[in-house]
Order: C-alpha cells, then sequence, then structure tokens
C-alpha cells in the first residue's frame, strides 16, 4: 500500500500491511520538511522522539509520510492501547462528532459523559459506592485528585514519591521527581508537597515491609500524619523507570492511610485499562485505592481523564468546584465507551498478559547474554529493561540512548524513561500481532549487541 493509498482509503477500507518496511533512512525526505517547519513554528521545548511524519497508525504499526511502516513498541506512551485506529472507536467518534462536538457538560449534560462515569465507577476496584469526574489529561485528572483529597480532609500536605512523575503542570511538576527536563528551571511549584523513598528491589535491596516502614517513618516525622491530606503513587512507576515496588508494599501504605484519615490516590494513568494484564494495576496488588485518577488508555486516543474515587470524598466538593470546558467531552466520551467494549468484550486483559509473556521471555533471554541489562521487569504489556555499567548497578544512560536510537533507525520505535534515562520500556498496543512483536525484540537484541 502506497503512502497516496493510505492517505486516500475510505473508512473501513483496506488495513495497513503489518510489516516492517523501511524504504528511506529515517528521517527521510518528507519527513525532514516536517521537522524544518516544526523547527521553526513550534517552541524547541516541545520535543520528539521519533524523526518522522507519521500519516497512519494501526495494529502494531506507524506509517510516515515517506512510505516507512515502524513497528510500534510505544502505542503513543501507552495510549493506542487498542490500538491506533480501531474500529469500534472509529465509527464510534464519527456517530458523535455528526451529532454535535461539543455542549460543554456543566452546561447542558448529555449521557455519554454519564455512561464513562458509570463505567468507571463499575471497573475500577473495589465494590463500595463511587464517583467520577471527567477531564481532559493525566495532569490534570491528578491536580483534581489532589484538590478534592484536601478539600474533603481540611488538610494540605500529599506526598509524592522518588521516581514519581505526576505531569507537567505546575502541581504535578512538584509532585514529579525527575528535574530534567520536566521541572528544571520552571519553578517556584506548588507548595505542602513532600517526597518519601519508594519501593525500588533492584537499588534498595528491601522488602515491601521494610521499605513500607522506611517509607512512613519519614512521613510521619517530616509531615505528620495530622497535616496529610493525600499520599499519591503509581502502583507501579511509568516515567521513573517502571518501578515494580516490592510485595506488600502498596498494602502497607494504604493500611496506614486508613488507619490515619489519609486519601490514599493511585495514579494509573498508565498503568490502567488492560496495561498490566489487570484491568488496573491496583489489581495486581491487592490495594483499592480511595481516588483512582486515569487518562491515557482510556479513549483510544482521544483526550479524557478521569477521578473515580469514593462517593462520600468526591461529593465533598461544592457545586462547581469540579469541571472544565472541555471535560467530558462527548466525542471523547464516545470513543471512551467504545474503547472499554473493547477492552472487556475482545479479551486484551488476556491478550496483555500474552504479550507480557513474550517481552518477559525474550528480554530475559537477553539479560542473561548481556551483562549491561541489571534487571527486567514490569507486568503484563508494560515492561522494562534497565541498563547498568557492567559488573555494577551504575545506571548507564548512554547505553539505553544508543539502542533506543538504533532501533529507530531500523524501524523500531522505541522510548527510554527513568530517572537516571537508563531504562527502555516496551508499551506495544494490545493490537501488535506476534510477528512484529518478535521482530521488534530482535532488533532490539541486535542493538544491544552493537553496544
Amino acid at each position: 500500500m502506497s503512502v497516496t493509498d493510505i492517505l486516500t482509503a475510505p473508512v473501513g477500507g483496506p488495513s495497513l500491511p503489518q510489516e516492517r518496511r523501511l524504504v528511506t533512512a529515517i528521517p527521510g525526505p518528507r519527513s525532514q520538511e516536517l521537522l524544518a517547519r516544526k523547527a521553526a513554528a513550534v517552541p524547541a521545548g516541545v520535543g520528539h522522539t521519533v524523526p518522522i511524519e507519521a500519516v497512519a497508525a494501526g495494529g502494531g504499526v506507524v506509517v510516515d509520510v515517506d512510505g516507512n511502516s515502524l513497528i510500534d513498541l510505544g502505542a503513543g506512551i501507552a495510549v493506542t492501547t487498542v490500538g491506533a485506529s480501531h474500529p469500534k472507536v472509529v465509527a464510534a467518534v464519527q456517530a458523535q462528532a455528526a451529532q454535535f462536538t461539543h455542549t460543554c457538560f456543566m452546561i447542558s449534560p448529555y449521557e455519554s459523559y454519564v455512561a464513562v462515569a458509570e463505567a468507571l465507577n463499575r471497573l475500577t476496584p473495589g465494590d463500595h459506592a463511587k464517583k467520577t469526574a471527567l477531564f481532559n489529561s493525566g495532569a490534570e485528572a491528578v491536580e483534581n485528585a489532589v484538590k478534592i483529597a484536601r478539600k474533603y480532609t481540611g488538610r494540605q500536605a500529599v506526598v509524592a514519591f522518588d521516581h514519581a512523575y505526576h505531569g507537567r503542570t505546575n502541581l504535578t511538576m512538584a509532585l514529579t521527581a525527575k528535574s530534567m527536563p520536566y521541572k528544571s528551571g520552571f519553578g517556584p511549584f506548588a507548595g505542602e508537597v513532600y517526597r518519601a523513598p519508594m519501593s525500588y528491589p533492584f537499588r534498595d535491596g528491601l522488602d515491601g515491609h521494610e521499605a513500607a516502614k522506611r517509607s512512613i517513618a519519614l512521613i510521619e516525622k517530616q509531615v505528620g500524619a495530622a497535616n496529610l491530606a493525600a499520599v499519591i503513587i503509581e502502583p507501579i512507576q511509568g516515567e521513573g523507570g517502571f518501578i515494580v515496588p516490592a510485595d506488600g508494599f502498596l498494602a502497607e501504605l494504604a493500611r496506614w492511610c486508613r488507619e490515619n484519615g489519609v486519601v490514599f490516590i493511585a495514579d494509573e494513568v498508565q498503568t490502567g485499562f488492560a496495561r498490566t494484564g489487570a484491568m488496573f494495576a491496583s489489581e495486581l496488588f491487592g490495594i483499592v485505592p480511595d481516588i483512582i485518577t486515569t487518562a491515557k488508555g482510556i479513549a483510544g486516543g482521544l483526550p479524557l481523564s478521569a477521578v473515580t474515587g469514593r462517593a462520600d470524598i468526591m461529593d465533598s466538593s461544592q457545586g462547581g468546584g469540579l469541571g472544565g470546558t472541555y471535560g467530558g467531552n462527548p466525542i471523547a466520551c464516545a470513543a471512551a465507551l467504545a474503547a472499554i467494549d473493547v477492552f472487556e468484550n475482545e479479551g486484551l486483559v488476556q491478550r496483555a498478559q500474552d504479550i507480557g509473556a513474550i517481552l518477559t521471555s525474550r528480554l530475559g533471554e537477553l539479560a542473561k547474554a548481556s551483562p549491561r541489562i541489571g534487571e527486567v521487569r514490569g507486568r503484563g504489556a508494560m515492561v522494562a529493561v534497565e541498563f547498568v555499567v557492567p559488573g555494577t548497578i551504575d545506571p548507564d544512560g548512554g547505553a539505553a540512548a544508543a539502542v533506543a536510537k538504533a532501533a529507530i533507525a531500523a524501524g523500531v520505535i522505541a522510548l527510554t524513561c527513568g530517572t537516571y534515562g537508563n531504562v527502555i520500556r516496551f508499551l506495544p498496543p494490545l493490537s501488535i500481532p506476534d510477528h512484529l512483536l518478535h521482530e521488534g525484540l530482535g532488533v532490539i537484541a541486535d542493538a544491544v549487541a552493537a553496544l
């Protein structure tokens, strides 16, 4: 299929060939033209990982304007979990756009917003009464979760964790741990935000009980439970390096929060919606958050986020205290309802588990062969490799960057992350076929061998 065919194909027409195909070097000449226009028109602070002009995506590939077809191991940072153009999502968006694109739910409510809230109240962990408010981005959801917790408790302090990432707005930058590139030069940040140590078994060697005891002791000493509105944590940290806490760590934190009247917020923006082999990662650790924030995979690529929590907590805000002009946009809600249908009825939780088995097996073999890989970790279709200086656990960000760069040049989208920039994360769309996943991992293995 040519680029012209891709751009002119009718909706519901031929699917994209599921193949890695390099017609030009990356970036090709037409992609270079766009990148030159980007440099002239878009601020330098808006970076990009893959130097292409994307014109189509679906299944497990992204196609650029030069006709190159790249294997997608990033899914737009865990956004296109159901696939970049799932037919159900496409049809739902088209139908809603033909009805109306916007009324503002706070002015003229509509059914799809309520239906998304009902679905999230049903799907998120816990059988208690829940309510949901919809927003636009993960950072916006986090801001509102903190706002609600402060209102409910009458307290101000919030604790986040080492290696955390919660967004780029002022409050979420304060919650985020990593300075470059997310925080450097952008302060001052929101106050009453404190940081506790995260369970990082590869680096701290602590079991869950020991790690939780260390964190709780610091919180009690430096913040005080009586001052604390909320503890916010990613069940598996995303940008921080796909850090999986030791068993029992999250459960002990949640227990301490309950005993002290502190709202426990699980930030599942990246881990939510089947990504980890469960509908929500909290389920893997046996925890029931008071509030859960979601976004990314929620709506098949459209901007939508949510705050779902215990009904009494969510109802603590005064009328008009929550909302936003675009929050719960009807097109995004239609996409979300279609995506949720796909998650529930097309076996995507099991598919994430199957992808995880392939990732951990292939990357585990690679780790045995390369002393540069310190650890393979993750759950479901959210797996990472951490690069170290051989014979040590010293981070090797250069190795991770070199592998990602070589993979992209060979037609495989690979994303780095980690506080030290030494982790490559694998977040393929759950629509990726096995043969592309294996081929992409083979390219990664070749890049590691070439270090």
